[in-house]
């Protein structure tokens, strides 16, 4: 076989010129007929090339495949390159077709001929305009690797990749016995990598910049009230945030809650509507509104469905618990208790609540003696039983003022302390370990300024990004 030797391919009324050399480096197809002897070509005319006939494969498809193979295999970013370059060589019938149904004759084509390079090469060519389709024909054609490719860089994209209309059909098939369907998998991808505590708020000075309030009144800490209807996204794959679509209602010291995959605004000063974000719509929707407007309350998700606690209605204290059912859209009135608990912070561990910090107030017969009106204590509600226990207090600390987020085995808690001589504020991170019933202390929080906040995220590994 010369170095030149060229097979023509027939497919139909046409022919494609290919180098046999390269047709059989590239194709594990062509290579097992040429060492079996098995050959499918037609005697070729006199002088002329040897052809081998094809049958079943689409045009568009085999001129893809054929013109890596004439290139040799081809560099990232060959298939993206490939429609609307000039001298491309693309031919019409190529420039007519959307991006979807190219790739769908070009992977049928490449696995029919087991062209293993341009398979390998697909897996750097996943984007967010095909990454559905590649994850379709990946199952179709039997394509792991791909199919993997694909689940990792959805898993990155996550929220653009749940408002294409596509992934509603493909997203909610039913998966095959044994599997589980792509919604599930992209959820259950997006929770590997490395739980990490985050911070986020208005820093002053950069997150590591020393003590701003040295000298400074107190009132410089005041938190003020604003209301808001934008929403932001932060992908921690890319480090990036994106604008969402915004609620309907503008809201201010409101509760955000996070049920089944879904947002619930809800309530805020003066308003009782509750909004659920859907981030595959995109689009906030007004539910079933609180009984009443409350202030100063906490809510959280427990067991799939939310609570609400404490705070004040337009005319007295709240002492209703108050518990949200999403698939029934429905409040109710879960209980009425002789403990009155105002600007507390709520997470829940099953069928527990926890409540940490706020202003407590025992309004019933068993009440202790002595109540402080700010100091950092942390109590549990049971659901299930419906019972409330009082855990360790940490008398030293405020409870004002704080945010908390559960992370791993503990409530970390970052609060802020005075001291009384100076009137001086600082902040103090604290973990309150669930299981043992202890504080545990670290140093000086590195950061400091307005509207902080505490989340717990799981941080993708770089060889995942």
């Amino acid at each position: 076989m010369s170095a030149d030797e060229m097979v023509q391919i027939r497919l139909e009324d046409r022919c494609y010129p290919v180098s046999k050399r390269k047709l059989i480096e590239q194709s594990d197809y062509f290579r097992a007929l040429y060492r079996s002897g098995m050959r499918e070509a037609l005697s070729p005319e006199a002088g002329g090339p040897e052809v081998q006939q094809l049958r079943g494969l689409s045009a568009p498809g085999l001129r893809l495949v054929l013109d890596f193979i004439n290139a040799g295999g081809a560099r990232e970013g060959w298939l993206l390159g490939r429609r609307g370059e000039p001298g491309g060589g693309a031919e019409e019938e190529e420039e007519d077709m959307d991006e979807a149904s190219l790739l769908s004759e070009l992977v049928e084509a490449a696995s029919f001929l087991q062209v293993t390079s341009l398979l390998q090469l697909l897996l750097s060519q996943v984007r967010l305009t095909n990454c559905l389709e590649l994850y379709r024909l990946a199952q179709v054609y039997g394509l792991p690797d791909l199919q993997e490719a694909c689940l990792r860089f959805m898993a990155v994209h996550f929220h653009e990749v749940l408002c294409k209309p596509q992934f509603h059909l493909l997203g909610s098939s039913p998966p095959a016995p044994g599997d589980v369907s792509l919604k599930q998998r992209l959820r259950e991808a997006r929770m590997t990598g490395t739980p990490v505590l985050v911070a986020l708020g208005d820093f002053l000075g950069g997150p590591l910049a020393p003590h701003p309030y040295q000298g400074e009144p107190p009132s410089m800490l005041r938190i003020t009230s604003q209301e808001i209807s934008a929403a932001h996204s932060y992908n921690p794959s890319t480090n990036e945030w994106l604008q969402v679509a915004s609620m309907n209602q503008k809201r201010s010291n409101f509760k955000l809650v996070a049920v089944n995959f879904k947002l619930y605004a809800i309530g805020g000063q003066a308003v009782s509507n509750v909004e659920c974000y859907n981030p595959e719509q995109d689009a906030w929707n007004f539910v079933a509104p609180l009984p009443n407007p409350l202030a100063e309350f906490s809510a959280c998700e427990c067991k799939g469905k939310i609570y609400v606690i404490g705070g004040y209605t337009t005319r007295d204290r709240n002492l209703n618990i108050l518990q949200y059912c999403p698939s029934a859209d429905l409040w109710t009135l879960f209980e009425t208790c002789d403990v009155h608990i105002r600007k507390q912070q709520m997470v829940s561990v099953e069928e527990t609540i926890y409540i940490v910090g706020g202003c407590l107030h025992e309004l019933g017969p068993t009440r202790r003696g002595s109540q402080s009106e700010d100091m950092l204590t942390v109590q549990s509600y049971n659901t299930a039983t419906r019972q409330w226990l009082y855990l360790k207090e940490n008398t030293s600390k405020s409870g004002l003022n704080l945010t908390c987020a559960l992370h791993n085995d503990g409530i970390y808690i970052m609060s802020r302390d005075v001291t009384l001589s100076t009137s001086l504020e600082h902040r103090v991170f604290l973990k309150y370990n669930i299981f043992s019933d202890s504080w545990e202390a670290f140093r000086r929080f590195p950061a400091f300024g307005h509207n902080l906040l505490v989340s717990s995220l799981y941080l993708p590994n770089k060889t995942e990004t």
